[in-house]
C-alpha cells in the first residue's frame, strides 16, 4: 500500500478523531453504547437469544425498519430500501453469548452466572444497530439493504440454520459482510485480505474399549490407559510427518475421560478433541491418519475401539471484489495505513457458510489492547473467550461508520 501522511495514522482511541467518522453517528453513540452494555449483561446461549432478539426486533421497528423474525430460530431480519435498484447487499452481526463465569465487576457485567459475551458480539449488534439507525433515517443508497442478527455461532451453527431456514432465498442478495473486533489490534485499525482467513473445525470422539479389573492384578483386564497415552503422542505425528509441512493445520486432544476409582482398570477411556484446517483435503487425510492409528494401536493391544468425527464450520474464505471494496471503504475513514493485511487464524468462524453461498467478505476491526479497562475488570488477560473481556466502547461509532459508507459504496445512486 502507499505511504500516508503521519496525520492519516490512526492508532489509539484518542487519534479516532482524525477518522472520517459520521458526526451524527457519534454524537448519538451514547445511547448505543448503553443497549451494548445491556446485552452484554443478559447473555444468551446459542438458539436462546430470545430477549436479545426482540431488543433488536424493537429497536428496529422504532427506526421504521421492516423486521422479519424466526429464521434460525431466534435470528432476526431488518430489510431498509431506498430508491428503485433492485440490487442488495447483506450486512450481518452475531448474537450469542459463551457458557462461562464473567470475572468482571463493573456494572454491566453478566447478570446470568455462567453465561457471559467473552467475544464481543454484544459489540457486533450494537454497531449494526448503530448503522441501521442512520441507513433507515437518511437512505442514501440504491438499492435493498438486509440486517442479518444470526444466533448460534459459538459452535450452533447458527449462519448453516439461517440459510436452510430460506435466508438467501427470502431475502436476495449480491453480496454479504461480517466484521469481528479484535483485541490486539489497535482501535482505530481494520484488517482484511482475500482468500481462508479462518480454519475449518471439526470435532472427534475415540472409545477404546479395554476390559476393567483390579489395579493389582493388570493380568486378568486390559488397561485402555496405555494404549490411549499412545494414540495421543502418536496422532502428533501425523502433521509433522504425514502432511505437507506448509499446509497448516491443528490436532488438540481437549479431553480424556477414564475410570472412577483409585485402584480399579476401567474398561474404556474416551478421548475427544477437535481438528482444524485451511484445507478440506488436509482434514481428510488427518481423518483417514486418525482412523488408522487408533485401530492399529488397540488392535496391538488386544482392544478395538471406535471413532467417529462431526463437521463444524468450514474454513472461512473471503472473495476478492467484496475485499476490495472493504478496503477502499476502509482507506477511506482511517487511511491506507490502518488497513491492515489479514493474517490467517486457526479459530472457526461460521460466517463460512454464508460465503460458500455468496461473495462477501469478513473483515476484523480494531478492539485495542487494554487501555479501555478500568478497576471493574478482571484480572485476566484482554482475550476473546476470557472472563475479563469486554466489547470496547471506543470502537462503536468507528464500526458503524464503516457499515454505513460500505452500503453506500455498495449500493450507490
Amino acid at each position: 500500500m502507499e505511504k500516508v501522511d503521519k496525520e492519516t495514522v490512526v492508532s489509539t482511541a484518542q487519534d479516532l478523531q482524525q477518522a472520517d467518522l459520521l458526526a451524527e453517528i457519534v454524537s448519538g453513540i451514547e445511547g448505543i453504547r448503553a443497549l451494548r452494555r445491556d446485552i452484554h449483561a443478559h447473555p444468551e446461549l446459542c438458539f436462546e437469544e430470545v430477549r436479545t432478539a426482540e431488543r433488536v426486533a424493537q429497536q428496529l421497528a422504532e427506526w421504521g425498519i421492516t423486521v422479519h423474525r424466526g429464521l434460525g430460530k431466534t435470528g432476526v431480519v431488518g430489510i431498509i430500501n431506498a430508491g428503485q435498484s433492485r440490487r442488495a447487499i447483506g450486512l450481518r452481526a452475531d448474537m450469542d453469548a459463551l457458557p462461562m463465569q464473567e470475572q468482571n465487576r463493573f456494572s454491566h457485567a453478566s447478570a446470568y452466572p455462567g453465561k457471559m459475551h467473552a467475544c464481543g458480539h454484544d459489540g457486533h449488534i450494537a454497531m449494526l444497530l448503530a448503522a441501521a439507525e442512520y441507513l433507515a433515517k437518511h437512505r442514501q443508497f440504491d438499492g435493498t439493504v438486509y440486517l442479518i442478527f444470526q444466533p448460534a455461532e459459538e459452535g450452533g451453527g447458527g449462519a448453516d440454520a439461517m440459510i436452510k431456514d430460506g435466508l438467501f432465498e427470502l431475502f436476495p442478495m449480491q453480496a454479504v459482510y461480517g466484521m469481528h473486533n479484535w483485541p490486539g489490534l489497535d482501535v482505530g485499525k481494520f484488517a482484511v485480505s482475500p482468500g481462508p482467513v479462518m480454519a475449518a473445525f471439526d470435532t472427534f470422539r475415540i472409545v477404546i474399549r479395554g476390559k476393567g479389573c483390579h489395579a493389582a492384578l493388570p493380568h486378568l483386564g486390559l488397561d485402555p490407559v496405555p494404549v490411549a497415552a499412545q494414540m495421543i503422542l502418536a496422532f502428533q505425528t501425523i502433521l509433522t510427518r504425514s502432511a505437507d509441512p506448509l499446509d497448516a493445520g491443528v490436532l488438540s486432544v481437549t479431553t480424556v475421560h477414564v475410570g472412577e476409582a483409585k485402584n480399579v482398570i476401567a474398561d474404556n477411556c474416551e478421548l475427544t478433541g477437535t481438528l482444524r484446517t485451511f484445507s478440506a483435503d488436509l482434514m481428510r487425510l488427518i481423518q483417514q491418519r486418525m482412523r488408522q492409528i487408533a485401530q492399529h494401536t488397540c488392535l496391538a493391544h488386544g482392544m478395538d475401539c471406535d471413532i467417529e468425527f462431526t463437521q463444524g464450520y468450514p474454513a472461512t474464505v473471503n472473495h476478492n471484489q467484496p475485499v476490495a471494496l472493504s478496503r477502499q471503504v476502509m482507506a477511506a475513514i482511517v487511511g491506507e495505513a490502518n488497513v491492515l493485511e489479514q493474517a490467517p487464524v486457526m479459530g472457526a468462524e461460521d460466517f463460512a457458510f454464508m460465503l460458500q453461498k455468496l461473495p462477501g467478505s469478513y473483515c476484523f476491526i480494531g478492539n485495542g489492547a487494554e487501555e479501555h479497562r478500568n478497576s471493574g475488570h478482571g484480572a485476566g488477560p484482554f482475550t476473546l473467550h476470557n472472563g475479563s473481556y469486554d466489547f470496547n466502547d471506543d470502537i462503536l461509532a468507528l464500526g458503524a461508520s464503516y457499515w454505513v459508507k460500505l452500503v453506500e459504496a455498495s449500493l450507490p445512486t
